[in-house]
């Protein structure tokens, strides 16, 4: 029979490690069981480091969108990532993401839509007003956080591209990057990283396109320079680095269900009754607090699913 525990029921404060202590310890043993075996990337016995503070975001206005809970520090949302193109840790991409670089962006539209092409970032971004819009965030995993993310709705990019009557799903597609992306190196996943959104997902108006994080632009390791934000799933729907965007007419296949059908849901609605879940542990807090349906957004997006068997579709 399984008992489930509260999460340090048994364990006080004073016995907890602290968190850099525990990663740095973390990091200096996968450095050395890398190198006894001989792996493909040597990995150094680095603590995971907040990232530097970037360029500020002008005209950066409030949305009402916003939850009034209190966001995580910078430093918790720039170390604690997951990013597996850097790393399968959470720590590593706060380490193997600080010397990324690009001297152009580009997003390649194509499928069915009456304006493909390649769209440099400046065209993206271009007209847009950006908000500020804190969402809270959870994980399979087990953990969540509260983010503030700077950026606007997908809506605004897709409508512009004019899908057409076809035009069902929206595939999204990160950069693979083999030189200086080391997980891309690895046979962790089959790159590159592909995700899914359905249309009237992608153009609904919580789903966003980020660009920045606390005002500033994207860090690296939160997925600059352009990425995904869709607070009532699961976090690995909201792909970082896009570089592709493809209208089509029937459900793509997408990287994790294709890993892992069970656990990653193709709709990866937060909904504790499919995921054994019911609770979340919000980086930063000992205890452990109650998971909401939509992640607390079901007044928003429960519309979207009606008729649907959220038991099934998952």
């Amino acid at each position: 029979m399984w008992i489930k525990r509260a999460f340090f029921q048994d364990i006080p404060a004073s016995e907890i490690t602290e968190r850099s202590v525990y990663v740095s310890r973390r990091s200096f043993m996968r450095a050395a069981a890398a190198a006894a075996a001989g792996a493909l990337v040597v990995e150094p016995a680095e603590a995971a480091q907040p990232a530097p503070h970037g360029r500020k975001l002008e005209s950066v206005r409030p949305s009402a969108l916003s939850t009034t809970e209190k966001p995580n520090s910078w430093e918790q949302i720039t170390t604690y990532n997951n990013y597996w193109e850097f790393g399968k840790e959470k720590g590593d991409a706060s380490v193997y993401a600080r010397p990324f670089t690009f001297s152009s962006w580009t997003i390649t539209v194509s499928g069915e839509c009456a304006k493909p092409g390649r769209y440099p970032l400046d065209d993206v971004l271009k007209g847009q007003a950006l908000e500020e819009r804190i969402y809270r965030h959870r994980c399979v995993e087990g953990w969540s956080m509260v983010i503030p993310w700077v950026g606007f709705p997908l809506a605004h990019f897709l409508e512009r591209c004019e899908p057409t009557s076809k035009a069902r799903f929206v595939e999204f597609t990160t950069l693979v990057d083999r030189a200086q992306m080391p997980g891309t190196r690895l046979p962790i996943l089959p790159w590159p990283y592909v995700e899914a959104l359905r249309m009237d997902e992608a153009l609904h108006p919580l789903t966003l396109l980020a660009v920045g994080l606390y005002g500033e632009v994207l860090p690296n390791q939160n997925g600059t320079p352009i990425r995904l934000v869709v607070p009532w799933k699961y976090g690995f729907k909201s792909i970082k680095a896009i570089v592709g965007i493809r209208f089509v007419e029937r459900q793509p296949h997408t990287t994790w269900n294709d890993a892992n059908p069970p656990l990653y849901g193709f709709w990866a609605n937060v909904n504790p009754a499919i995921y054994p879940q019911q609770t979340e542990r919000r980086i930063g807090e000992f205890w452990e607090r109650k998971t909401l349906l939509f992640n607390g957004y079901a007044d928003q997006v429960a519309s979207l699913y009606s008729g649907m068997d959220l038991n099934k579709n998952y």
